[in-house]
């Protein structure tokens, strides 16, 4: 595998130089890259980062939705929501193996997590203090994953976007189920409609925030287009999250909490408020709501499973020891 980013601009050979802009050819035509591929170290490290923050998040975005299956209303609510924690599970697993395949262990993704080196998305640090709060994540935190997550079945590198076709098929299922409570709640009584506004209020902003800051701030993202990794800036997939959602809003009778709000004719898009960022970055910097309980809760149920995992290894052990005796007795 070729290492590119040890070398700098001036310190590249001829062969160097034809390397890279080989893979670039690669990209441009639309190959798709896997594992065994030549590929720059940089391309590499952004894949890594960016599938395991991915991941990431999907295991920590169990935690807030967990915390109300024991507390939702009803039994289909129940079973609805017991279903949509274990696909974002799954999901996790997805994107952990497709990470696997760049050279990266499952157990050293785990760490970074646990030590607080690697990130997750900062919507996860966010309360659900009602039921609203369901259905809220599942139709604007969703919602948002999807316009994120579309784009990336096209991802240059195979596994990340072959993951995401299963991936964004459920996503979208759960988008659907959040929209539906919003809009029973929004129908309902009004402590109900006050409930769904106020869910609304709460997780609007931290919403728009998942897309991440406009292309000046972000230092990955001009290369992550260039490789194809990502196709779309921050600002554009946010403009088409608001476009989808406000309508939606004003379906179910909802103000969006944004008095700047607008429609531009000219762009044929809504102009939106300024984003708190400094909010942003203290929350992805550990200071949000629940920074603190969310790690402290999946290194406890890392703890706790560590037996699972050691026995599952030594179930590996024997039937490897079994299969290498039954092949040396039929020789």
């Amino acid at each position: 595998m070729y290492s590119q980013g040890l070398i700098g601009a001036d310190g590249r050979t001829d062969e160097d130089e034809a390397f890279l802009a080989a893979f670039q050819e690669r990209i441009d035509a639309e190959m798709k890259i896997e594992p065994n591929d030549p590929m720059p170290e940089g391309y590499r490290k952004t894949l890594v980062r960016q599938i395991s923050q991915h991941a990431h998040s999907e295991v920590i975005g169990m935690q807030p939705e967990g915390n109300w299956i024991t507390r939702a209303p009803t039994l289909r609510r129940k079973a609805a929501l017991l279903a949509k924690v274990q696909d974002e599970g799954g999901h996790g697993l997805y994107l952990y193996s497709a990470a696997e395949t760049l050279g990266v262990s499952r157990e050293e993704m785990t760490d970074q997590l646990l030590s607080g080196a690697a990130k997750y998305s900062s919507i996860f640090n966010y309360p659900t203090l009602t039921w609203g709060d369901i259905g809220a994540i599942g139709w604007l935190v969703d919602g948002a994953a999807i316009m994120n997550q579309i784009p990336l079945c096209r991802c240059s590198f195979g596994p990340y976007a072959r993951a995401m076709i299963r991936v964004c098929k459920e996503e979208s299922f759960h988008q659907r189920q959040g929209y539906e409570i919003m809009m029973t709640l929004a129908r309902g009584s009004d402590e109900q409609k006050a409930m769904a506004q106020d869910a609304l209020d709460r997780y609007w902003w931290p919403s728009l925030m998942m897309f991440g800051p406009s292309e000046g701030s972000s230092v990955h993202s001009s290369q992550s287009m260039a490789w194809k990794i990502k196709r779309f800036t921050n600002d554009e997939l946010r403009d088409k999250f608001i476009n989808a959602t406000v309508p939606q809003a004003e379906y179910l009778g909802l103000t969006v909490p944004d008095p700047d709000l607008k429609w531009n004719e000219e762009r044929q898009s809504y102009d939106h408020g300024e984003i708190d960022w400094d909010e942003f970055w203290r929350v992805v910097k550990g200071d949000g709501p629940c920074n603190r309980e969310r790690l402290r809760n999946r290194t406890r149920v890392h703890e706790e499973g560590a037996w699972v995992r050691e026995a599952a290894l030594a179930h590996a052990e024997k039937r490897r020891e079994r299969a290498e005796a039954a092949k040396i007795a039929a020789e």
